[in-house]
């Protein structure tokens, strides 16, 4: 007889592999947010947004995004080719879960900062 809790664990590991899945690796998450502090970007501006990111790497996480339908892409027909990227309703439902996890790391970083700055100067 399986026991109810572990089932109940199992459905929640689940959900969240899945939802990192979704929004996991270096690249995702700053795409959501940048997307949603801009509304509408360019591949152009996508990539001087994230420097650190190559070509390949940017075009496989836009496509990975737009596959589980959290960005939507629209492109004109015109010479040069363009492009836009912005969030989807499922993209923007995740917004806030990042916004949460954007002031969480902006509080650590604010507690590491100061407990450098105590251990620079010998303040236990």
């Amino acid at each position: 007889m399986k026991n109810k809790s572990n089932s109940s664990e199992t459905t929640q590991l689940c959900a969240v592999d899945y939802a990192f899945k979704r929004i996991g690796g270096k690249y995702k998450a700053r795409i959501l947010w940048y997307l949603n502090m801009k509304t509408v970007l360019r591949y152009g501006e996508l990539s001087r947004t994230l420097p650190d990111i190559t070509t390949k790497m940017l075009t496989q996480t836009l496509r990975e995004l737009e596959d589980d339908k959290l960005i939507t892409r629209k492109m004109y027909h015109e010479v040069p080719p363009k492009v836009e990227y912005s969030l989807s309703e499922t993209g923007l439902e995740l917004i806030p879960f990042i916004k949460h996890l954007h002031n969480w790391g902006k509080k650590q970083i604010g507690k590491e900062a100061l407990a450098a700055c105590q251990a620079d100067c010998g303040i236990d």
